[in-house]
């Protein structure tokens, strides 16, 4: 293993979560939680029906509010509290657990299950309670314009500057529990490797694109990634 890297960034996909209970809400059927992609997670969807659309993200909201991260999540928080470099997580998954396991410097480009975003002025509103077509926005007072900060199909992923910034600086890039098809997070493990950074991914099955991988650890990322985590401590203690 490398030592002394200065920037890491961690990509966490759905697997991460699975590992705390919470399933892939996409199955290979085309299916959202059971529900047809194109009723819920379109801006077609959200303009035909927005009552429909928002019934569906605030009935998923006290399952995830509900979960817990696992060990995964604390290896990743561990990593950042007592590595010296700069270690930052891109995750596609739109539940709270990286926040709940205290870490930081995290880009949700997928959005958050907690937030709407109000379409006439841009105001972020976190909330865990029911978000609805009468839901005022806080800021400009406007009723009726509150969205769910979740990327519906077609939409550009949110923090892509600073995520295209991150992966051209690391000299680390991990992806943990993604299935490396959907684009464009797929694409960033090749980004990473193009500007020299060593790449590791941790997932229970080979994934598509592993030929940009330089090591594959295949298994629980609640079983691999503590050790994987314990190592990288280890040895920057080793270089002091």
């Amino acid at each position: 293993m490398k030592k002394n890297y200065q920037n890491i960034v961690i990509l966490s996909g759905a697997g991460i979560s699975a590992e705390s209970g919470l399933a892939t809400f996409r199955s290979s059927n085309g299916l959202w939680n059971n529900h047809r992609v194109e009723d819920v997670a379109t801006i077609e969807a959200f303009q035909r029906n927005p009552e429909y659309v928002h019934d569906f993200y605030n009935e998923m909201k006290p399952e995830l509010l509900r979960a817990q991260p696992n060990a995964a999540h604390r290896a990743i928080t561990e990593l950042q509290k007592g590595y010296k470099g700069k270690v930052s997580i891109v995750t596609q998954n739109v539940d709270t657990l990286h926040e709940k396991a205290g870490s930081k410097n995290i880009y949700h480009i997928h959005g958050q299950i907690n937030q709407a975003v109000c379409l006439n002025c841009g105001h972020i509103l976190e909330t865990w309670s029911d978000v609805t077509t009468e839901t005022a926005c806080p800021h400009c007072e406007t009723n009726g314009m509150m969205k769910p900060n979740i990327v519906f199909f077609g939409e550009n992923l949110l923090y892509m500057n600073e995520v295209d910034r991150l992966l051209k600086e690391c000299d680390l890039f991990i992806s943990v529990g993604t299935s490396g098809v959907v684009y464009p997070a797929a694409g960033f493990v090749q980004i990473a490797k193009l500007h020299g950074a060593d790449t590791y991914e941790f997932n229970r099955e080979e994934t598509s694109n592993n030929y940009y991988f330089d090591h594959h650890i295949f298994g629980s990322a609640g079983s691999t990634l503590p050790i994987f985590v314990k190592e990288l401590l280890e040895s920057q203690k080793a270089e002091i």
